[in-house]
């Protein structure tokens, strides 16, 4: 045992005394080697017990004037049934040290950790570790590397900060501190152990910068009782939340364990805590995988097909829509969870969208697979324009969370192009609607209209009209072709809104006028 040394004697032998496992002896020893963290649990025990047999042969006369020393069950039943034994002035009990080799290895066999709850102890074995294997295998899940995270039951924080006071008393009988940052992590010291296993199992490296996550959430029934004296302590540290089943959440009782004082802590909680009878249980192991984005351009011919979902009061409207004809192939070839649509822009459900199409990206939310070839993403094109006469894909291709900004980024600098189909209550002849060909960066205010005033604030915006450009149909039609900046309410623009835009085409003509058809070009 290299990296413990003659200071760590007295600290390895307390937390052997009391139940406390040898990976987490050595976390409060602040070993950093992983290495000896990756031994066998009976390795480790039979290195601690070597280490404080040396001790002994050095030290002959280890001053314990004790005939016979009390057997381990009845010194657990005294710490068990006196957790608050403090003096008036809150301090720790005193815990006895055995000198004996025999009675210091029989107290370090106690069963499951009083710190870790056994999460050091059997989830470092090759069972768990398959077993979780074995899940992620049967998730079916494409990866190259995973990250793995790991869930803690928030009394595991009180239980060692209680172990801490119990080793810092104990280092401070002979003039040194530990200071609470320097014990190596939990969390740390089991993926140190855990990583290596899994690695080699499932055949790929460990990466903390994967998108592939593997997480498993431990809890502790039995113990699960032991924060709840943070909460009259520092009331203010646990606030309900929407999303969480209970205040008492592993932040909020961090936050709690830096508020309260010492020796209010002593008062409430046993130092050292007690052994648990019962091990941690992984509740969940789960996988994931990060987001995929996928992007393109569609066109829409269908003037009786929105862009989204169109439901109002629960009710359906259309039985489809643009986002739900491409996204319904792409998540059974993703074989992903859910998705989110988006879109620079967006058009009316009677609305044609032409041209080069408008561009739109999918998030596709934990995706089973995520490796696709150009050749296969231009099958997966084909596949969606086969499957429907209403639209047409183009460009579909992968691309990052980063692009999916740019998609969005300056959206009323663009310049859309429309074609509007116009109708007039008076007759009109091909010289009444010249003028509006000359008519150049025309500025036009737009209140909200009233079409969407439910979704969208009341405002005033002004909007650009860059040209115009007219086509003479008959007497009572003509069409008109615009260049405008982003974000223009074409139909505002034709019929006024009630007077809500202006100027509008029909103020411009001196007569009522109504849009028929929009097509987006």
């Amino acid at each position: 045992m290299s990296s413990l040394t003659e200071k760590d004697r007295p600290v390895v032998q307390l937390l052997m005394n009391t139940g406390t496992c040898p990976r987490c002896i050595l976390r409060f020893c602040c070993v950093g080697s992983q290495a000896l963290y990756r031994r066998p649990y009976t390795d480790l025990m039979k290195d601690l017990k070597e280490f404080l047999k040396n001790n002994e042969e050095k030290e002959d006369t280890v001053c314990f004037d004790v005939v016979d020393l009390p057997c381990k069950r009845i010194r657990l039943e005294h710490t068990e049934e006196r957790p608050d034994d403090l003096n008036h002035n809150g301090a720790l009990q005193q815990i006895p040290l055995a000198n004996d080799e025999n009675i210091a290895v029989e107290n370090s066999a106690v069963k499951i950790c009083n710190v870790c709850l056994g999460i050091l102890q059997e989830f470092c074995e090759a069972d768990f570790v398959k077993k979780v294997c074995q899940k992620v295998n049967s998730a079916d899940y494409q990866f190259t590397s995973f990250v793995f995270s790991v869930s803690l039951p928030p009394q595991l924080s009180v239980r060692e900060r209680a172990a801490w006071l119990l080793v810092k008393q104990e280092m401070g009988k002979v003039g040194l501190s530990l200071a609470k940052d320097d014990i190596v992590q939990l969390k740390e010291a089991y993926k140190w152990i855990i990583h290596p296993q899994l690695s080699e199992e499932l055949g790929v490296p460990a990466d903390g910068k994967s998108l592939f996550e593997v997480s498993v959430v431990f809890a502790h029934p039995e113990t699960e009782e032991e924060c709840r004296f943070l909460a009259t302590a520092c009331p203010d540290c646990f606030k309900p939340a929407k999303n969480k089943q209970s205040v008492f959440t592993r932040m909020a009782v961090i936050k709690a364990l830096e508020k309260i004082k010492e020796e209010d802590f002593l008062k409430h909680f046993p130092c050292p805590p007690s052994s648990p009878k019962n091990l941690c249980v992984a509740l969940e192991i789960q996988c994931n995988n990060g987001a995929i984005f996928v992007a393109g351009r569609y066109n829409k011919y269908s003037r009786n097909l929105p862009q989204t979902p169109w439901i109002i009061d629960g009710e359906r409207k259309l039985e489809s829509s643009v986002e739900e004809l491409i996204s319904e192939h792409l998540m059974a070839e993703f074989k992903a969870n859910s998705f989110n649509f988006s879109s620079s822009g967006r058009e009316d459900v009677d609305v044609r969208t032409l041209g080069n199409g408008r561009p739109f990206a999918i998030e596709l939310v934990n995706p089973r697979r995520i490796h696709f070839t150009a050749e296969e993403m231009k099958g997966l094109q084909q596949t969606i324009n086969n499957s429907s006469d209403k639209i047409q894909v183009r460009d579909l291709q992968l691309v990052t969370r980063s692009a999916i900004g740019r998609m969005k980024e300056g959206e009323e600098e663009k310049t859309k192009t429309y074609s509007a189909l116009i109708w007039t209550d008076k007759a009109i002849q091909k010289e009444d609607i010249t003028f509006l060909d000359d008519i150049k960066e025309l500025k036009v205010d737009q209140k909200t209209p009233l079409r969407v005033l439910h979704r969208r604030p009341l405002a005033v915006r002004c909007r650009i009209i860059h040209t115009m450009k007219s086509e003479y149909i008959d007497e009572h039609h003509f069409r008109l072709h615009l260049k405008t900046q982003a974000g223009t309410y074409i139909k505002e623009f034709v019929h006024g809104d009630f007077g809500r835009t202006k100027p509008n085409i029909g103020s411009l003509l001196n007569r009522t006028t109504d849009i028929l058809e929009l097509d987006v070009e």
